[in-house]
Parts: structure tokens; C-alpha cells; sequence
């Protein structure tokens, strides 16, 4: 149970740890490269591309988990922990609608790249592998939806002020 505790507040840190990691060095590497050796490689930046698509998603769902998407909460001031609440549970239910078609669609494209078997062009592997970056962050982001829809049910169910993520800016 501690394992699994531990992954769900971390899982999220390792992966952009890695992400990141290899973005920033193949970029160096590829920079040195192309002034030194006045050579470049193709599967540089593919390997520099699809980090950072990644890099995004997984971001994404950072910020579903810690209520730290882009939101203008203006309205959140003037309002009451149960008004507030409800209508943190609400965006929650229709963010999750909005993954659950996301979720659908960018799977088709997934689908349709294993069923022709399509290649990156400068590593040559399946473009699967680059395409799960949707699909993989819009299941987390559900995922996070779900943890938040529960916590929120029970802060209310238990009359504690709703759960609004870490401020960056006060």
C-alpha cells in the first residue's frame, strides 16, 4: 500500500524527470554536434520532439492534480465553501466528459498508426510510440479527475473547505 501511495503522489515527478532529462541532453548533444561537427541527426530532434509532447501531457495532468490548470477564478473569491465546492465538482464531471472524447478519438489515431504500421522518420519505430502521448495523458488526467471528484465529495460530504491547489501567486 505504501508503494502505491508513493507512486500516485510521485509517478507524475519521475516521469517529467525523465522527459526532461533526455530533452535537455539530446539537445546539448545535438547543439555540440551541429556547431563542433558541423553535423546534425534527424532522430536528435525526434528524440527532442516527442520528449517534449510528453513532457506536456504528463504536465497536463500535473496540473488537473494540483488545480493548477489555467483558470479564471475570479468568482471563486466571492463565494461560500459548498457553492465553491459544487462547482469545483462540476468542472471536474465536465472536464472528465471533455477526456472521455479526447480520450476516444486521439486512441482512434493510435489505432489507425498500428493498423498501417507507420514510422517515425529519422528513428524508424513505430509512431505509436509518439502517438500514446495523448491518449497516456488524457488517462491520467481522468485518473486525476476521478482522485479530485472523490476528495471533493468527501471535503464537502465533511464540511472542509474544498481543496484549491498550491498558489504559485498570491
Amino acid at each position: 500500500m505504501n508503494l502505491l501511495r508513493k507512486l500516485d503522489q510521485n509517478i507524475e515527478r519521475w516521469l517529467l524527470l525523465v522527459f526532461y532529462v533526455m530533452l535537455v541532453m539530446t539537445m546539448a548533444v545535438e547543439v555540440l554536434r551541429r556547431e563542433v561537427f558541423s553535423y546534425s541527426s534527424i532522430w536528435g530532434e525526434e528524440i527532442v520532439r516527442y520528449s517534449f509532447i510528453y513532457l506536456a501531457w504528463v504536465g497536463a495532468a500535473v496540473a488537473v492534480k494540483e488545480r493548477a490548470h489555467i483558470r479564471i477564478d475570479v468568482i471563486m473569491h466571492y463565494l461560500g465553501p459548498r457553492p465553491k465546492a459544487l462547482l469545483y465538482i462540476f468542472g471536474d464531471i465536465v472536464m472528465f466528459a471533455v477526456a472521455i472524447i479526447a480520450l476516444y478519438w486521439s486512441w482512434e489515431a493510435v489505432h489507425v498508426s498500428a493498423k498501417f504500421g507507420s514510422v517515425t522518420d529519422g528513428l524508424r519505430v513505430s509512431k505509436v510510440w509518439a502517438l500514446m502521448a495523448v491518449p497516456a495523458g488524457f488517462a491520467l488526467m481522468m485518473l486525476r479527475l476521478v482522485q479530485s471528484f472523490i476528495r471533493d465529495v468527501r471535503y464537502l460530504r465533511d464540511g472542509k473547505p474544498v481543496y484549491e491547489g498550491d498558489k504559485l501567486f498570491d
